[in-house]
């Protein structure tokens, strides 16, 4: 007997070891050949997720190759702060590659190897050299060398430049030149694409986390692709900058030694916090923004010396609030959740440090300020506490419908993975489809992954809920079982799925929901719109099929061969779903003569065998995105508000007639 054959009876004796008696199972060996030692590069680009968190392909801002772009800027940011290069030099080319330069004190020379491809080697250990850095030393260049198909770094120093190139980690030039550039450091990456799949750096996203770096640094100029990004106002500047309705009052701006908070209210419902550790921006905030949270609650409270709710005062709050912390701790690589107690080794307490600070600062303010800012807060806070008390019984009903409809709720299929799972590797998978009517729930359900994707059903049109109070979210069954299925009630905290799908017919109907819907979470919940998790499904609008034995082109007929999953039966037929007449004409054209042509009307049209493919991974998803130039308000009061003749006359002046042609009619338009 062979050692393969061995090998296959060995293979075929475990897999059937329900028959065998215990312990007859071979002892697997445990000896030195078991024990591999990793060189750093090779570690990291064998677990990648332990140094940037999640990989992704660049269509969401936490997706790794940002994380990449973060650590290289970090560093020039830390230069700056050391009072040394007030200018960085930022340019993405093709959206695939990147290059960074700043005018710092250039990493010293002769450790330049050690500084990018050594884990645990960097001058960030040295507090006096730099003594409020972003955090982690040690790793965040040597990831990106790690990480990056071609990385190239040069540090300028003393009439000197030290160019030194790798791939995947591995070096592969090093030369020393005279120059007379100025002093700095610069690193050019482009990811690796075996790592990062199909991945694309997005202008807005890269750019927002540009404007982050400039409102915490005053003075800062930053050249992206050409173009000058530059704060003078720093927080003031950012909520302006972001707030999509009116403030109350003006921006209340206030910036101490290793602080700085500015915060207004607005008539929207919720809490919107930004916050900065270092210039380092903590998404998921930490233990200073609670910091804020409580103290200036408290702050407020305690000047009106009323017995104020603290919901009550922060409801509508708008803030941003960043800190300088000595050797901060984040709670991952990506710091992205402040973990630090401490403002410094063995120094004061962060809370203490953030509570003294708001209430010495805001209560002067206040005082200072009493009728353009104290009365109008006061008044925000009264018209919140009147609305909480309003709906207080209704509130407490509402909660217990939803808590039977849990256990009982028939419009809602759940997944079994959830966002708020926060050990679960799949959790930013999760996402639930909010559709219209049984028919299309049914294709969804029969069609969707039931690990990651729920299905919430509407019965009919949704109510109308702009210029309504959030008491409707309440006493409207459906908005209310809709808000305890997403479990938003107290805030994103503990969203339960990543993506909120609205999946409805793509007719007028469909459309007036859609409006309908996102009208609910724009009124209500607009900071799930804000953090990116509302999405429009994109479905197919005809389907374009030919017999293989007609289509004249084989070339399409081998590629949709090629592109075949391997599970999948071969068919008869070419099919191409088309999601505007423009794919319609181009399917018509290559599977031609003759296709057979299907326009779909609804979802429930579209059967559950067919549907998997557009809830799969290539999924076609629109985002809906809130900004402060959308003028949200007005909109929403023009076509959701009263029927005003204004609307009814452009209703009427651009009206189109469709005529619904037969499908033999459905002919390519020369």
């Amino acid at each position: 007997m062979t050692d393969k054959n061995k090998q296959e009876l060995q293979s075929m004796n475990h897999d059937n070891t329900a028959s065998a008696p215990v312990g007859a199972e071979e002892t697997v060996s445990y000896t030195d050949d078991n024990i591999r030692h990793l060189s750093d590069m090779e570690h990291v680009r064998t677990r990648p997720g332990m140094y940037i968190g999640r990989l992704g392909d660049g269509n969401l801002p936490e997706d790794g190759i940002y994380v990449l772009l973060k650590e290289v800027i970090d560093n020039s940011i830390d230069e700056f702060k050391m009072k040394s290069g007030d200018r960085i030099e930022i340019d993405v080319e093709d959206n695939l590659r990147v290059s960074v330069r700043d005018y710092g004190r250039g990493i010293p020379q002769g450790k330049l190897v050690e500084a990018v491809s050594m884990l645990n080697t960097g001058g960030k250990y040295d507090s006096k050299a730099f003594k409020k850095s972003v955090g982690l030393n040690g790793v965040g260049l040597k990831a990106v060398n790690a990480l990056s198909a071609h990385f190239e770094v040069k540090s300028y120093r003393e009439g000197k430049v030290r160019s030194i190139t790798f791939e995947k980690g591995e070096i592969k030039t090093d030369q020393t030149d005279k120059t007379q550039d100025e002093t700095g450091t610069y690193v050019y990456f482009e990811p690796d694409n075996t790592l990062f799949k199909n991945y694309s750096f997005h202008d807005d996203i890269v750019e927002t986390m540009l404007r982050n770096y400039t409102y915490l640094n005053a003075g800062l100029t930053i050249m992206y692709n050409g173009r000058r990004i530059k704060s003078r106002n720093g927080l003031e500047d950012l909520l302006n900058d972001n707030m999509t309705t009116d403030g109350l009052y003006p921006i209340v701006h206030v910036v101490g030694d290793d602080i700085e908070i500015a915060f207004t209210h607005t008539n929207q419902y919720g809490e919107e916090y930004h916050s900065f550790v270092n210039g380092q921006h903590t998404t998921q905030g930490g233990t200073h923004q609670s910091a804020f949270k409580e103290h200036i609650a408290k702050t407020i409270k305690e000047f009106y010396d009323k017995n104020y709710e603290y919901t009550d005062i922060r409801n509508g709050l708008v803030a941003a609030v960043a800190i300088n912390v000595e050797e901060p701790v984040f709670e991952s690589q990506t710091k992205i959740k402040l973990g630090s107690t401490l403002m410094a080794p063995g120094g004061e307490t962060i809370n203490k440090y953030v509570g003294d600070f708001i209430k010495r600062e805001v209560d002067n303010y206040l005082h200072i300020h009493k009728d353009d800012c104290a009365d109008v807060l006061e008044a925000k806070i009264k018209a919140s506490e009147h609305e909480r008390k309003a709906m207080a019984g209704v509130t407490k009903l509402a909660r217990e419908r939803a808590k039977k409809a849990n256990l009982h709720n028939k419009k809602l299929r759940d997944c079994r993975i959830h966002f708020s799972d926060e050990k679960n590797d799949r959790k930013e998978e999760s996402c639930i489809f909010i559709t219209e009517g049984d028919s299309a729930s049914g294709s969804i359900t029969k069609s969707r992954d039931v690990n990651t994707q729920a299905v919430f059903s509407l019965r009919g049109k949704p109510l109308n809920s702009y210029g309504l109070t959030k008491k409707v979210v309440y006493e409207n069954e459906e908005f209310n079982l809709l808000q305890a299925a997403l479990d938003i009630e107290d805030g994103l905290d503990t969203l339960r799925y990543n993506k909120v799908i609205v999946a409805t017919d793509a007719d007028v109907d469909g459309m007036h929901i859609r409006l309908l819907i996102i009208t609910f979470f724009l009124q209500f919940f607009p900071e799930l719109i804000k953090k990116g998790h509302v999405y429009v499904l994109q479905t197919p609008l005809f389907r374009v099929r030919n017999r293989r034995t007609k289509i004249k082109n084989k070339q399409v007929i081998a590629d949709a061969d090629a592109s075949r999953d391997k599970k999948e039966r071969k068919s008869d037929f070419i099919t191409r779903y088309c999601y505007s007449d423009e794919e319609r004409q181009e399917a018509i054209k290559d599977l031609g003569p003759e296709p057979e042509i299907t326009r779909f009307k609804g979802l429930g049209e579209i059967s559950p065998d067919e549907f998997v493919h557009f809830i799969g991974p290539d999924m076609r998803l629109e985002q809906v995105t809130l900004h402060k130039n959308d003028q949200v308000q007005k909109l929403l009061e023009y076509y959701m508000g009263k029927n005003t003749m204004e609307r009814q006359n452009f209703i009427i002046d651009n009206l189109v007639v469709e005529e619904d042609l037969p499908e033999d009619e459905l002919k390519p338009i020369d």
